[in-house]
This record gives structure tokens, sequence and C-alpha cells, in this order.
């Protein structure tokens, strides 16, 4: 005849887990609700509910044009690896030249020619976009240089101080040429 066994008595890991899984699962449920206002803020960001970006630089008038450009985000330029550092930034054609121009380009510094004009924007004409490349030569006193290009062959150029559609570039210039 079998005698029955007692089960072993739990190892103390054992008890801890016993007693503390419920709280852990309930933490694994709240760190996400952490980063759901950066999400819904972003998710808005996207769908254009909350305006062209964080920071609107403002209206710049590129020749019988108008263009109305902000920063995607109040931080400085982002490293993308060995392609060096870029900034993100949003623009939307003024409603009148939307079927007047082709493209739209974005340069810190006066473009030489349409070859060298810049990032293209991307996107629909109400909300487009581009990664700006900041030269490694950039200074905090350079101009940002819109270039557009019309449908008829024309192409007007327009500019704006980098301090007052990026504040926050500037800033990265200016720590950026102290540390090195």
């Amino acid at each position: 005849m079998k005698t029955a066994t007692n089960p072993p008595a739990p190892s103390t890991l054992g008890r801890l887990w016993q007693r503390w899984r419920f709280h852990l699962n309930i933490l694994l449920v709240l760190i996400p609700l952490g980063f759901m206002p950066r999400y819904f803020q972003d998710a808005a960001l996207f769908r254009g509910d909350t305006g062209l970006g964080q920071r609107e630089a403002g209206v710049i008038e590129v020749g019988p044009w108008s263009l109305t450009l902000a920063e995607l985000r109040e931080d400085g330029p982002v490293s993308s690896g060995p392609a060096g550092y870029f900034k993100a930034f949003n623009a939307a054609l003024c409603d009148t030249c939307i079927d007047e121009v082709k493209a739209t380009y974005l340069r810190i510094g006066k473009p030489r020619s349409l070859r060298a004009a810049g990032a293209l924007f991307f996107g629909s004409p109400y909300r487009m976009g581009a990664s700006l490349p900041v030269p490694a030569r950039a200074k905090a006193d350079d101009r940002l240089w819109v270039t557009m290009e019309g449908w008829d062959g024309s192409m007007h150029q327009g500019s704006i101080p980098l301090a007052q559609a990026s504040p926050a570039t500037v800033a990265w210039l200016k720590q950026r040429g102290d540390t090195e």
C-alpha cells in the first residue's frame, strides 16, 4: 500500500513569488501608463490636431508665395550615425500657392544653385516634412533658406534667421562650439 507524502515545503523564493506576483503584474500595467501622455501628444501632432509642430517659426515670404514653418520638436539636432546631425521641420504652403509650387527645399546657408537647394519637403502641401542636415560648419548666426520651385520653372528664395526658426538648434550649435 502506498502512503501519501506531504509536498515539499516551498523555498524562500517560491514564497516571495507567491506573495508578490500580483503586485508585479500591477506594476507591469502601470509602467506603460507613464508613457501614454507622450504617445497621445505625438498622435495628435501627426494627425494635425495640434498644428505643424511644437514651436512655429512663423510665415516666411518666398517671392510671390509664403510658407508656414515649424519645428517638429523643441530639441536640438539628433545624430543619424555617420550621416551627421539632422533637425526635423514641418511646413504648410499658403492656400493660394498650393497649385503653383512644384517643390520646396530647406537649407542652412544660402544655396548656390537648385542642385544644392537642400532638403526636399515631402508630404501634402498642408503638412510637409523635411529632415534638415545640420552641416559641421554651421554657425549660430546662419540663416535658414527656403527655395521654392514653381511648375512654370520659376525659382524663388526666402530666408529666416536660424535663431528664429529653431532656438534649440542655435543653443546646440553654441554648446557644440564650446566643446570642440
